[in-house]
């Protein structure tokens, strides 16, 4: 009986080895290198180092049908409520910007969640920190299709409020 279940324990062992070295290996993964993506449309997220931003925690892009990018940053508001309020941008100006050139090239506000591979809903981690299973935009889609960046000059494929986490960059 031994012969029969030892190699039976050996798989089973085995098994959860690299079950545990695949979970490992996408949880060491930083938010900063994380890469996302939603199934639906095929849009992409790409998370990259903010840098020495005083206001920013976190830098990405967003990438959607028809080689449309948006960008987009995560500053935390202050207070003991805090969140994550992120933003996304389609062809705005560079250098000394306005106030009323951000509002007119931002195509999606709110605050950006997380959640584990168990559902348990957080917020948006700053860099530094372990990239969450899934993001979670409220209301991506419907503020994207009343966007200069979608129609037939921009992207067609609208994505939906969920992000997956696909892998990490090197």
């Amino acid at each position: 009986m031994t012969n029969v279940t030892s190699p039976m324990i050996g798989l089973l062992a085995g098994l959860l080895a690299l079950t545990a070295a695949n979970s490992a290996a996408q949880a060491a993964c930083p938010i900063q290198l994380a890469v996302y993506g939603e199934a639906k449309s095929g849009a992409e997220i790409d998370f990259t180092p903010t840098g020495t931003s005083a206001t920013i925690t976190n830098t990405f892009r967003m990438m959607l049908d028809n080689n449309v990018v948006l960008d987009g940053i995560a500053m935390w508001t202050e207070g003991s409520a805090g969140r994550p309020h992120g933003s996304l941008m389609y062809k705005c100006p560079t250098g000394d910007v306005t106030g009323e050139e951000l509002a007119a090239c931002t195509v999606w506000e709110g605050v950006i969640y997380s959640a584990d591979e168990k559902g348990v809903v957080g917020l948006l981690p700053a860099e530094g920190a372990d990239a969450p299973k899934s993001l979670i935009f409220p209301d991506l889609g419907p503020s994207l299709e009343m966007s200069a960046a979608y129609g037939p000059a921009g992207f067609s494929k609208v994505p939906w409020d969920i992000f997956v986490l696909k892998g990490c960059q090197e």
